[in-house]
């Protein structure tokens, strides 16, 4: 499985390109920005892209969807609940002080907790973690898990946005990833990558100094 980071957006919001390399499917976990790097590299290895997961329905982490769209007709997944945040960009760009034009993603579909997707012969499980929005999912791929903005690199997502619980995100983060093995790597929506493991002894919310 090739895995490349790209960091996009307007606050700086890490995308993801998953690329089976014997079937060479493709699919962009969260693309808030700028499809056009990413465009480069499936032609650079001549991988076909498949669909567009997101871990949330917030306005950084679909800003460049639409426009992918228009370039390759695929669907974009999100968790049911998240649904309206989607297909509302306009407004939550507006609800957090930014004034532009931007039509949001169409063709979207939904899925629920366990659901599984396929890229070549891998399989994608979505664990729903609800706390940042009601929607919040982390996707499961092997020893790789791709935390949205559940779990950040020594740290968790906020809260205090609509929609947010951190007594929910705090369950779902102690019930649900941390109960996964401590090797498995965390590719977070912002900043640096991490490790259950490190997480569970270093993270200033939950780790093991800390409770």
């Amino acid at each position: 499985m090739i895995i490349k980071t790209f960091p996009m957006g307007l606050i700086g919001t890490n995308a993801y390109l998953l690329i089976d390399d014997a079937s060479k499917e493709a699919l962009i976990i969260d693309l808030g920005g700028d499809i056009s790097p990413i465009k480069s590299e499936l032609e650079n290895y001549g991988a076909e892209l498949k669909f567009i997961l997101n871990t949330h329905g917030h306005f950084d982490h679909i800003f460049g969807e639409r426009d992918a769209q228009k370039i390759y007709d695929i669907p974009v997944w999100v968790h049911e609940e998240d649904k309206y945040l989607v297909e509302n960009l306009p407004k939550q760009l507006e609800k957090f002080g930014f004034v532009m034009n931007m039509e949001s993603p169409q063709n979207i579909k939904t899925f629920t907790e366990n659901d599984i997707f396929k890229l070549g012969d891998n399989e994608i499980k979505v664990m729903h973690t609800p706390g940042h929005t009601p929607g919040s999912v982390c996707f499961l791929i092997g020893k790789n898990l791709f935390s949205g903005d559940t779990l950040f690199y020594t740290s968790v997502g906020r809260t205090d946005f609509e929609g947010g619980s951190f007594a929910q995100i705090s369950d779902s983060i102690m019930n649900k990833l941390f109960k996964l093995d401590d090797e498995i790597t965390v590719y977070p929506g912002h900043d640096a990558k991490t490790t259950i493991g490190y997480e569970k002894k270093y993270n200033c919310y939950f780790g093991s100094q800390n409770l």
